[in-house]
Parts: C-alpha cells; structure tokens; sequence
C-alpha cells in the first residue's frame, strides 16, 4: 500500500501558473498544457499574486505587457520571493534589449515570442523544469 502511495505522489503533475490580459490566450495556452501539467491561469499580476501565496507553482509564465503591471517587474517579484520556481516571459513583440535585461533581473528559464505555439510552449516549460 505504501508503494501505490509513493507512486502516487512521484506521479504528482507540476503547477504551473500561466499569467496574461488576454483570456482567449490564456485559455489556448493552459488547454496546450492541461495534459502534463495542474495549470492554473490569472489575468492579471494582482490576480497571479494571490494565487502564489495560496500554492506552490513550479513554473510561471507570464505576459511582459498587461494593465496594472508589467510581466518582467512581477518576474523580478517571484524571483525574489519564490527564487525556486522557474519564470518564462511572453512577450508580443522582439526587442533584444527587453530580453537581455529580462534575463539577467529575472533569471528567466525562457522566453517566447507570441505568437507562440504549442511545440515551443511546451519545450519552454519542460526545458525550465529540466533545469
């Protein structure tokens, strides 16, 4: 019995926290994820706060440009209140500059450039959690 116990929890999904404005967006992006991961989504950073305080996420992935807040200062947050989870940045548009300070402040495991579909969606997350 203790066996089926521990396989259960080695078998537990990871929790992954999808953050963005855009609810259609956030909907594509947690069903492309649903089947590997417990995801769970926020519109907004105020919104992603709250569930962070009520659960471990093991990765977030997080819009850069959102009304409230921008995706990089709520990654510099999470990274330093919750160093262990992993952070992905979404962004809309290619700008080096953004990126490179991205990931030197908020330690990023990735990012991606929307449009983003489900192949780099999910080797993002996996690659973040391999790491």
């Amino acid at each position: 019995m203790s066996a089926a116990a521990d396989n259960g929890a080695e078998t537990s999904k990871p929790a992954i926290l999808i953050v963005d404005d855009e609810t259609a967006l956030l909907d594509v992006m947690a069903a492309r994820l649903a089947d590997d991961y417990e995801v769970e989504i926020a519109n907004s950073a105020a919104e992603a706060d709250v569930q962070m305080g009520l659960q471990h996420f093991d990765v977030v992935l997080v819009d850069h440009l959102m009304p409230g807040e921008l995706g990089l200062d709520f990654l510099m947050r999470v990274r330093e209140h919750f160093p262990q989870t992993k952070r992905i940045l979404v962004t809309g548009y290619l700008n080096p500059e953004l990126i490179s300070r991205a990931q030197t402040l908020a330690e990023l495991s990735a990012y991606l450039i929307k449009p983003v579909n489900a192949q780099q969606l999910k080797a993002a997350v996996a690659g973040a959690l391999a790491v």
